[in-house]
């Protein structure tokens, strides 16, 4: 009888904290929120943030601090969400890399896919192929062309090892048998500055970190890894037009929360993620800065996030590829 009293009391006791934590999301938020960003501050991630955080306080009614907490390839701050409380208090904005990659290129102590509950994409990057007249292709179809008939004399560059720009054009190479080879820069106008002086002959970055450079005639944009052409560069084919089908790939923003988060503070933050993105002023400054405003849902992009990781980790396992 005393071991029956014990379990009903245990039994209880879980049912009044189940609906105290029910009671406690219905709620949310109550107090600020903290949102952390694996990258330095004044980055792509903090851009972003900065603008949709009012537009998400007037939804939410709280404050959101921003706090940067960079290193490790974005996995320090990652970790730190990850191992947070689920209440929906502490939350990470960061990279595809360190949603869909980087578990598998470097030891990270976490599987992001089952340590973090998806809350939105906020921005995509959609990625362009560009080269320079040094190289005679006008395409990307060309480029695959002259690597064939040059193996092993074609560098192409990244803005860091790992990241979905490197992974993307692995899978290419893999998959059309291309001898060239990878150098991984410290960011995005290194990579440029590199294919500017011919020491990569292909770098892929988003629209706006080439667009100058293609409009003073010493980029070529060779393709888009779209699944429509962009609308900036109306002439230049998508990866799937030069031969490649099913080759998509963006460096996309997002926000999680640990896991184990009730869905009633996941919806809520939701929501207001899509307020914000559906601002005309948003809208306006994404365009302005080369981000586009995410075409799926939260839902859609958190039910795609295991496909996406199996898709890198395949790239990864082909190539051999580890990170230091």
């Amino acid at each position: 009888m005393r071991r029956i009293g014990f379990v009903r009391s245990v039994a209880a006791g879980l049912l009044l904290s189940l609906s105290a934590l029910s009671a406690n999301a219905q709620d949310f938020p109550t107090k600020p929120i903290r949102v952390v960003l694996t990258y330095t501050a004044g980055g792509v991630s903090d851009g972003i943030m900065r603008l949709l955080a009012p537009k998400m306080e007037e939804v939410l009614g709280q404050k959101i601090i921003i706090e940067s907490k960079p290193g490790a390839a974005g996995n320090i701050g990652v970790t730190e969400v990850a191992k947070s409380a689920p209440d929906g208090y502490t939350l990470v904005v960061t990279a595809t890399n360190n949603f869909v990659i980087n578990q598998f290129t470097m030891k990270m102590g976490i599987d992001p896919l089952t340590a973090l509950a998806p809350v939105a994409k906020l921005a995509d990057v959609p990625l362009v192929l560009f080269s320079t007249p040094n190289i005679p292709a006008k395409n990307f179809a060309e480029f695959m062309d002259y690597v064939k008939a040059n193996p092993g004399k074609v560098n192409f560059g990244s803005p860091a090892p790992g990241t979905v720009n490197h992974m993307l054009l692995e899978r290419v190479k893999q998959t059309k048998g291309l001898d060239m080879q990878h150098i991984p820069y410290r960011g995005s106008p290194q990579g440029v500055m590199a294919l500017l002086q011919n020491d990569i002959q292909l770098f892929t970055v988003g629209y706006a970190a080439g667009v100058g450079h293609l409009k003073d005639g010493k980029f070529t944009a060779l393709a888009v890894a779209t699944d429509t052409r962009l609308p900036e560069l109306p002439d230049t084919p998508t990866l799937i037009e030069s031969g490649l089908p099913g080759f998509t790939g963006a460096n996309w923003w997002g926000m999680a929360a640990p896991a184990g988060t009730p869905e009633p503070v996941i919806r809520k933050l939701r929501e207001a993620v899509q307020a914000a993105l559906k601002q005309p002023d948003v809208i306006a400054r994404y365009k302005a800065i080369g981000l586009v405003v995410p075409k799926e849902s939260p839902e859609q992009w958190a039910t795609g996030l295991k496909a996406e990781a199996e898709l890198w980790s395949d790239t990864v396992k082909k190539g051999g590829i580890t990170v230091q």
